[in-house]
Formats: C-alpha cells, sequence, structure tokens
C-alpha cells in the first residue's frame, strides 16, 4: 500500500502536468491568433511570458466592451470617436471585430478621448458611443466641450458654472462687465490653472480680486473651444432667422435653430443667456444691456464655417442680432 508522502508526490506531479498542457494549449491558441507557425521545436517559456501579458491586456479590453450592457453602450447623448493614426507596441486586436492588427506601424487608430484602439477601417463603423476617460483629457481650455463635460460627468465646462457662480456673487454691478477686459497675464494665469488643477482651480476673491479677470477667463474659454457654444453645422440656421423681420416666426426659427445644436451645447448656451439677462437687470450699475453683450458675445459664441472673408464679415452684424435675441428671449426659448 503506498504511503501517504508517495500519495502527496504523485498528486502534485499530475498537477504539474496539468498546468503544462493548460500552458501549452494557451501557448498554441496565442500562436494562431498571431498567425504563427510553430515548428516541433517551441520557443522557452521566456518568449511567451511577454507575449501572454499582451494577449491578456487586450483580451480583458475586449470582454469589458462585450460585457456591456446594452442600456451602457447608449449614451445619453451622442459624442464621436476622436480617432487618430497610432503605433501600438506588440500585439493588439481590434476592439471593434476583435482582429488582430498587423503590421509594426501605424496599425490601427486609437481615440483620443476614450482610448478605443480599432482598425482604421473600423473606424467609420464604431458607434458615436464615445465615454472620454480623463487619463486621456490633458486640458481644459481648447478641449472639445462634449468632451470635456462626458468625461467630468457634468452637465456643462467646469470652467463655464465656476466663473459664471464667481461673477453673480460679487461682479454683477461691476461697470462695463465683460466689456472691460482684465490684465490679460492673470487671465492666462487662470487658463494654466483650470487646465492643471480643474475644478479644484481657486478664482475667489482672494486669488483675483479683479472682477475682469474671470470674465476674461470664462471669455477666453469660449473662445478656445474648437466647435463653437453654436456649433458649425447650426451657424446657418441661426443667421437664417435673424434676418427674418416677423417676431412669431423668427421665435420658432431659432427654436429649430437651437434643436440641431448638441445636448451639452445647448445646456451651456441656455445656462449662459440666463447669466447674460441677469446682468441686463443690473444695467443701471454695470450700464450693459442686451445689445452691448450682444456685441462682446457674437463672435465669441459663433463663428462663420469656412465662409469667405466678405461673407464673415457681413455675418458680424446677424451674429450680434442672434445673441442680443437669445438674451431677450432667454424665458421663451429655452
Amino acid at each position: 500500500m503506498p504511503s501517504k508522502e508517495s500519495y502527496d508526490v504523485h498528486k502534485e506531479e499530475k498537477s504539474l502536468v496539468q498546468k503544462a498542457k493548460r500552458e501549452a494549449n494557451q501557448e498554441d491558441i496565442l500562436a494562431a491568433a498571431l498567425g504563427m507557425r510553430m515548428g516541433p521545436q517551441k520557443p522557452p517559456a521566456t518568449f511567451w511570458q511577454p507575449l501572454k501579458l499582451f494577449a491578456y491586456s487586450q483580451l480583458t479590453s475586449l470582454v469589458r466592451r462585450a460585457s456591456l450592457k446594452e442600456s451602457d453602450r447608449t449614451p445619453k447623448s451622442e459624442k464621436v470617436h476622436n480617432f487618430k493614426v497610432h503605433t501600438f507596441r506588440g500585439p493588439h486586436w481590434c476592439e471593434h471585430c476583435a482582429s488582430f492588427m498587423w503590421g509594426l506601424m501605424a496599425q490601427g487608430v486609437k481615440c483620443a478621448d476614450c482610448g478605443l484602439n480599432v482598425h482604421k477601417q473600423c473606424s467609420s463603423l464604431v458607434p458615436n458611443d464615445c465615454k472620454p476617460d480623463l487619463r486621456h483629457i490633458r486640458k481644459v481650455y481648447s478641449c472639445d466641450l462634449t468632451t470635456l463635460v462626458k468625461a467630468y460627468n457634468t452637465a456643462r465646462p467646469m470652467v463655464v458654472d465656476m466663473c459664471i457662480r464667481e461673477i453673480e456673487s460679487r461682479g454683477l454691478k461691476s461697470e462695463g462687465l465683460y466689456r472691460i477686459s482684465g490684465f490679460s497675464d492673470s487671465v492666462e494665469e487662470v487658463k494654466m490653472a483650470f487646465d492643471k488643477a480643474g475644478e479644484k482651480t481657486d478664482i475667489s476673491v482672494n486669488a483675483y480680486e479683479d472682477i475682469n479677470i474671470i470674465t476674461g477667463a470664462l471669455k477666453l474659454y469660449l473662445r478656445d473651444l474648437p466647435v463653437p457654444i453654436i456649433s458649425y453645422d447650426a451657424y446657418p440656421r441661426f443667421i437664417e432667422a435673424a434676418k427674418l423681420t416677423d417676431p412669431e416666426k423668427k421665435l420658432e426659427a431659432f427654436r429649430e435653430a437651437l434643436a440641431l445644436l448638441p445636448p451639452s451645447h445647448n445646456e451651456t448656451l441656455k445656462y449662459l443667456m440666463a447669466h447674460l439677462k441677469r446682468v441686463t437687470q443690473n444695467e443701471k450699475f454695470n450700464l450693459m444691456n442686451a445689445e452691448n453683450l450682444a456685441i462682446v458675445f457674437g463672435p465669441t459664441l459663433m463663428r462663420a464655417p469656412d465662409l469667405d472673408a466678405m461673407t464673415a464679415l457681413n455675418d458680424i452684424r446677424y451674429q450680434r442680432q442672434v445673441v442680443e435675441a437669445l438674451i431677450k428671449n432667454e424665458d421663451v426659448l429655452f
């Protein structure tokens, strides 16, 4: 009758054999995925270890996407992926079709906002379900508005919320509000602070006593947006609405134009117009009425999409009329 020691040794040897078989199967599967032809002499274990690590990291991302419920995949508001050609180190699999990405350089594209990796030919098939990751967002200013609000899971950009709250707490009666520019170096300092610290940025009176620095930082943020608050797609409809003379038809045209804006743009514009309406209610102190504010914010909130210089110049007066109408009719348009 075998002793307990010999039984334990036999059990351990059997376990090691099973483990070796599992590893051999994994190596065969990995070789097949990579399109490798294996001869009778298989490479040593040191050859497989880095390949396994890469494979497992890629499979994890594929499983993550495959396990998402359909409801989770449906975003509250669509956001297009920001794909850029990318050179991947080591083996990578397309997260759309799950096929291997061949080549040594520029094997595919990577979303700069959420990190999704796909073939170039698959990029046009990927749904507009980008969920930006803060790890990929390097700055606040000059960042796409929808990307920023999705990354921070907010209704509006933090810069807009924080600056408006600060202005309304201590600056509504400041003469020349938004018309007078703050010291440019201080405005740039606020911009750099938001890019570095985000919502932890201190813009209180202790940090910046001059309220014009805060208004300047807000205007700079809006000017720096790659896609203006009134987006390029909706721009022509807003200009057409401004040209109408019948009041009822004009309001209806503005409602239709507002419906064309991306949800995050619409929400931000609504919040900003309500704020500017409150600024006009303090006109006897700050001397800023809707027309004055429209002159300031017209070119900031909307820019002509690839129009010739003469057409863009002619549109300036209509841009002013658009913003003025949005301020005056804020309560009925939003």
